[in-house]
């Protein structure tokens, strides 16, 4: 591995080449905050596949996609005269040490699940109204109900047990069919939300990452459905026109693969 003088080394020419790219290239020239909030939100999706596949070459490539966009930000910031990279970093420190009074004061805790308490409550001593200020609109909504319940959980608004959580979901269950019954479309609505609201939360009690549960299987059934037109095919067959006990057959030879 790299030296930490070889790694001072990289991010300086990392910044050098963004001042650069920053005064000789027209795209470059032309992006503000705004057009590259998009993109750094691919960036990060990109990454999140890169660790999912356990692909660490990419996570590396994605990585510095990610570190690219954090300068390029800097470099806006900077020429703004609000904020430079060494701003960035300097902030983050400050908000790491004081984020973290077990290392670097004389708090005392035992656990994990502690850390996380005090964190939520230095918060809100810094001035935060709300603990779930933090969580961020535009997250997609399965992220985000993990986030909102990961925050409460952290100020002591939980469940005490697993089988507590477990039993509220089959009561959310029970309530949603209630309602598919009388048919009522935004009732069902609210209902399956509940439900998924606390099939997360189990998952939370459980130690599973919902997001990365869910892409798993997406990953699966994908890999499984693309086996089943390939051996359609190549049987010279449309998948329109085959049973679903033709195409059964299959699905259950990608299982075994």
């Amino acid at each position: 591995m790299n030296s930490r003088e070889n790694q001072l080394k990289a991010f300086d020419r990392l910044l050098t080449i963004m001042d650069e790219l920053r005064e000789q290239c027209p795209w470059d020239k032309k992006q503000t905050m705004e057009t590259l909030r998009h993109l750094t939100i691919e960036e990060t999706y990109e990454l999140g596949d890169a660790i999912l596949d356990n692909d660490l070459d990419e996570v590396k490539k994605e990585l510095g996609d990610v570190l690219l966009h954090i300068v390029f930000y800097a470099k806006i910031g900077s020429e703004k005269q609000a904020f430079d990279i060494a701003d960035v970093a300097n902030a983050i420190c400050e908000k790491l040490i004081s984020r973290h009074p077990h290392i670097y004061g004389d708090v005392k805790v035992e656990n994990e699940e502690q850390v996380k308490q005090n964190w939520e409550k230095l918060k809100l001593k810094e001035g935060k109204k709300s603990v779930l200020e933090g969580v961020p609109r535009s997250l997609p909504a399965l992220v985000k109900a993990n986030r909102i319940q990961d925050k409460v959980a952290g100020v002591g608004f939980d469940w005490e047990h697993p089988e507590q959580v477990c039993e509220k979901l089959y009561e959310e269950l029970d309530e949603f069919q209630q309602e598919v019954k009388v048919a009522d479309q935004d009732k069902m609505e609210a209902e399956f939300g509940d439900v998924l609201f606390s099939m997360i939360n189990y998952a939370r009690f459980l130690k599973i990452n919902p997001e990365n549960a869910l892409e798993r299987t997406n990953k699966k059934f994908i890999k499984r459905f693309q086996y089943l037109e390939k051996q359609a095919s190549i049987k010279g067959k449309s998948l329109k026109d085959m049973t679903l006990a033709e195409m059964d057959v299959f699905w259950e030879e990608a299982k075994k693969l």
